[in-house]
């Protein structure tokens, strides 16, 4: 697997997301500049799943700022897991869904602590 694979899967996977009636108006809303985002979550699964530094953000603080649910963190997996089984080689793409699923249980927990904090 290489960053080809990458960025594929990215501009394969927000095709879908951004079509998608659950995610695609958070993204209307939140992305203003999109070769910009893309090229960031590229960025990010370089560094996640090939190891280079290109990607030395938040992504946790970047999405806990937006209206989101844990159905769309859900809804964002299942496309995720689509988009890997389709985009990248399969031993890759099983490291990347288990990535990305820890990822959405992270940030569900995340979501689930901010409930119980706010007033």
């Amino acid at each position: 697997m290489g960053e080809a694979h990458l960025e594929a899967l990215v501009r394969g996977f927000y095709t879908r997301a951004r079509q998608d009636p659950v995610l695609g108006p958070v993204f209307a809303t939140a992305v203003a500049d999109w070769d910009h985002h893309l090229q960031v979550v590229t960025d990010f699964w370089s560094r996640i799943l090939l190891g280079s530094q290109r990607y030395f953000g938040s992504p946790y603080t970047a999405h806990m700022r937006l209206p989101l649910q844990p159905e769309h963190f859900d809804r964002w997996l299942a496309l995720f897991r689509e988009a890997a089984v389709d985009f990248l080689p399969r031993d890759a793409a099983v490291t990347a869904v288990a990535k990305a699923e820890m990822m959405a249980a992270s940030f569900k927990a995340g979501l689930a602590a901010a409930d119980l904090s706010a007033p």
